[in-house]
């Protein structure tokens, strides 16, 4: 495997660095503008429409023209806003969202201008902690931006936001606990070398499953997309922001996206390791083929957000925090119960703790899944029971001849 040496971060040349810095950043606004077209025309399909067909080759031009209509509009700004925090809200959203990818490895080592790197600009003992740091910041930026609005809706589509990022983020670092007691690194490129045998999605499938449903309430989209609730919050806490600073929200959302994809690839997925057959070439993982097999993966995911959009009808919002707080946390805690029980044993030399942890991943994964289906449904109204009424007593309406008094008495 062409795993980087731990002793290549750090000593890159400053330029090198920037250079880095600068392909991250671009291979996020790329994906970005790719996403978005793809998005709607797959949802177009998917609904039996056309998808953006008008702009440029077959609408190809149709999210770069977006962007440019969006950065060209009248910035307003509600007279009751606290200005300086309205301004800074879109910032404090879309900034961690392309910091958290500092960490992320795209690919092993390669030779750029004769210099031997990996392809990730960084790494530290507890990169996965940093990642799930970075993206929690974000969150201020909903919140500050609900408020800062100085409007009721937008006031609680912040609020809204704040309680589900707060309930899915403990479900998500639960998850990761697992993948910490397997691995035995919170290092990202420790933990893909620790899947040169076998993808942790084989023996870890339960917090696979646990990690799918938290990243999608943590990104707030579909069929989680509730601080954005047309219904009955109108846009939520985007409401009252137009031109760039609203660009910004739904930059934000879509690289935060990417990130959560990138790192659902590198816990579960093998990160940039080529799948399986691909694997057995001996050059699949070298040079610059991982990164095609990592870009492919975080593909994959992105192709799940776009289905589940257009797919599954928003959940009721009791029913969405019922489920973070009510099974996947719970179930997290006992499944890190089986994986530490199981990583003990094996350390003791049984071996055949992989076999019976892949076992039992799948039947709670099974049961997650279930569970899940059932959350999503909700319970059925019970109709109120029928009222018995005394069987001699019949209401019978006042007779049109009938007096005054009685009618009273009717």
């Amino acid at each position: 495997m062409n795993h980087p040496d731990p002793a290549l971060f750090g000593n890159d040349p400053w330029w090198l660095i920037v250079v880095k810095a600068v392909a991250i950043f671009a291979f996020l606004m790329l994906t970005v503008l790719a996403a978005i077209l793809i998005e709607r025309k797959l949802l177009g399909r998917m609904q039996m429409r056309f998808g953006p067909n008008r702009v440029g080759p077959r609408g190809l031009l149709q999210s770069l023209v977006d962007g440019v209509k969006l950065a060209l509009k009248e910035g307003l700004i509600p007279a009751g806003a606290d200005k300086f925090i309205y301004l800074a809200a879109p910032v404090i959203a879309a900034v961690p969202a392309f910091i958290a990818f500092a960490v992320i490895p795209m690919g092993g080592e390669v030779s750029i201008f004769g210099h031997r790197t990996a392809l990730q600009l960084t790494d530290m003992p507890v990169a996965v902690l940093y990642i799930l740091a970075a993206t929690s910041i974000g969150v201020y930026g909903i919140v500050l931006a609900g408020w800062a609005s100085g409007s009721t809706y937008p006031l609680l589509g912040g609020l809204r936001s704040t309680a589900q990022v707060i309930s899915y983020e403990i479900a998500m670092g639960l998850s990761f606990v697992a993948v910490f007691i397997y691995a035995g690194t919170m290092s990202t490129s420790g933990i893909i070398a620790a899947q040169d045998g076998t993808w942790f999605i084989f023996l870890l499938l339960p917090s696979f499953v646990i990690y799918v449903t938290s990243m999608v309430g943590e990104t707030n989209r579909a069929p989680f997309d509730l601080p954005e609730a047309e219904g009955e919050l109108v846009g939520g806490f985007h409401t009252e922001y137009s031109s760039i600073k609203f660009a910004m929200f739904m930059l934000a959302e879509y690289v935060n996206m990417t990130t959560v994809s990138a790192l659902a690839t590198t816990l579960f997925l093998g990160g940039w390791h080529a799948p399986w057959p691909i694997n057995m070439w001996d050059g699949a993982n070298t040079g610059w083929w991982p990164l095609l097999w990592f870009t492919l993966k975080v593909w994959g995911f992105l192709f799940l957000y776009f289905w589940l959009r257009a797919t599954l009808p928003r959940m009721r919002y009791d029913q969405f925090m019922a489920m973070g707080w009510k099974v996947l946390i719970p179930i997290s805690l006992a499944w890190i119960m089986i994986v530490a029980v199981a990583r003990g044993l094996r350390n003791q030399g049984v071996d055949e703790m992989a076999t019976v942890l892949f076992s039992a991943g799948a039947i709670i994964a099974l049961l997650i899944l279930v569970v899940l289906w059932r959350s999503a449904r909700g319970k059925e109204t019970r109709k109120p029971p029928r009222q018995k009424r005394d069987p001699e007593v019949f209401p019978v309406p006042p007779l049109p001849t009938a007096t005054t008094k009685e009618r009273a008495d009717a």
